[in-house]
């Protein structure tokens, strides 16, 4: 069951891959990045079920971390509008 976790898990990633590189706006680039790096975390996660050693779940916890920071440091080198406040179109943004 988990070989094909690891499998599915595989095809998505080259999907992704496929996303970010044909992508037409650097939103579709910033959204596969993220994703790849979602799908590497759950990849460690079963393949440390696999060989047996629960232990790689604390590299995929610590990897996720770093994924979120890159994810967020990519947003503001590229000039992303500012992802502390809320948009003007947001029907709760002035909650």
């Amino acid at each position: 069951m988990f070989i094909a976790a690891a499998i599915a898990i595989i095809i998505a990633m080259a999907l992704i891959l496929i996303r970010g590189i044909l992508g037409p706006t650097i939103y579709d680039r910033i959204l596969a990045v993220n994703l790849f790096g979602t799908k590497a975390m759950l990849l460690i996660a079963v393949l440390g079920f696999l060989d047996g050693r629960p232990e790689f779940l604390d590299i995929a916890l610590v990897y996720a971390l770093i994924n979120f920071i890159a994810t967020i440091a990519i947003m503001k080198f590229w000039g992303v509008t500012d992802i502390s406040q809320p948009s003007k179109s947001d029907p709760l943004g002035d909650i």
